[in-house]
């Protein structure tokens, strides 16, 4: 039936399905070079959506096989997205076997990468004058990245993840797939150039209970100064409390941490540990700054003991 239905009927169906309580459409992403017009004079600055392909998790034994990346313009006080100016998207072979485990999932084959390799000066010359790096989970992508190509240790990096607070603006879930499909659109995902697409009409959608662009909300986060707080030995009974609260455990460093954003922050936090971990006892904590140059990578920031 829809091969004889042109797609103006076929769209006008759509809308009557959608006015019913009981359906919900969604439609085709289409990749928009354009979002919205900027008035002559505008300022504007550069960002960069990135995502990865990878031969697996370990960004110390595994490799990059596809980067996809867009360069964008967006207005930093509104966080309002324009003009994409740059699409890029390459293969590369890992010079080993892809395990059929993630061929599974990005469906890259070896016959697909065999022989090539990303373009490392055209990669260096799309960061000219980027001031943010952006990814669906910044914490895989950034180490990957910074291993093949180490001039984005220089590049402030943020995560779509975790720097806009999806939950208190309503959404279930923080999936990149899930929350595109809110806005009513699908996509052909874990490809990079695809995934790239789609996180970008998502930056550039207003959420609901802040009534602010997820770009802005990102932005926002990023210039927040944040700091991890490490609870250095902490009693073991208080396990479970520092897990509620937040705090993550640490196997390498044997503790418990959590990420503070600003001084205010920071000081209910210690006051807590002070008074709800630590029983009112001296203890020692140790606080390390996380700038966007070092947030989500394997690099540790500026460290300082602070006895409470």
């Amino acid at each position: 039936m829809t091969d004889t239905l042109s797609p103006h009927a076929l769209e006008q169906l759509a809308q009557q399905l959608e006015q019913h309580p009981d359906y919900r459409v969604l439609r085709r992403l289409v990749p928009r070079h354009t979002m919205n017009e900027a008035q002559p004079g505008q300022r504007l600055c550069k960002g960069v959506v990135l995502d990865t392909e990878t031969t697996g998790l370990d960004a110390t034994n595994d490799r990059v096989i596809e980067l996809g990346m867009l360069v964008f313009e967006f207005d930093p006080a509104t966080g309002v997205v324009y003009q994409v100016l740059n699409v890029f998207d390459e293969l590369e072979d890992p010079g080993f076997a892809i395990p059929p485990a993630t061929i599974a999932v990005h469906h890259i084959t070896d016959d697909m990468v065999q022989g090539k390799r990303i373009d490392d000066a055209q990669v260096a010359a799309l960061m000219k004058d980027v001031q943010v790096v952006i990814a669906h989970n910044a914490k895989f992508d950034r180490p990957f990245v910074e291993a093949r190509w180490p001039l984005f240790q220089h590049l402030n990096w943020a995560c779509s993840i975790n720097d806009i607070n999806w939950r208190d603006e309503g959404f279930g879930s923080a999936k990149l797939e899930y929350l595109v499909g809110t806005q009513g659109y699908f996509y052909e995902a874990h490809r990079a150039e695809a995934d790239c697409w789609a996180l970008l009409e998502l930056l550039n959608q207003v959420l609901p209970q802040s009534q602010q662009t997820a770009m802005l909300a990102l932005l926002e986060t990023l210039n927040k100064p944040q700091e991890k707080i490490y609870a250095l030995n902490s009693p073991f009974e208080t396990k479970d409390m520092l897990k509620t609260r937040g705090y993550r455990w640490s196997p390498e460093l044997r503790c418990w941490s959590c990420v503070v954003a600003g001084p205010q922050e920071r000081q209910q936090e210690l006051d807590w540990l002070k008074s709800r971990v630590y029983g009112q006892r001296s203890a020692r904590v140790e606080i390390e700054t996380q700038g966007g140059q070092v947030r989500y990578s394997s690099r540790e920031g500026h460290k300082e003991v602070v006895t409470l």
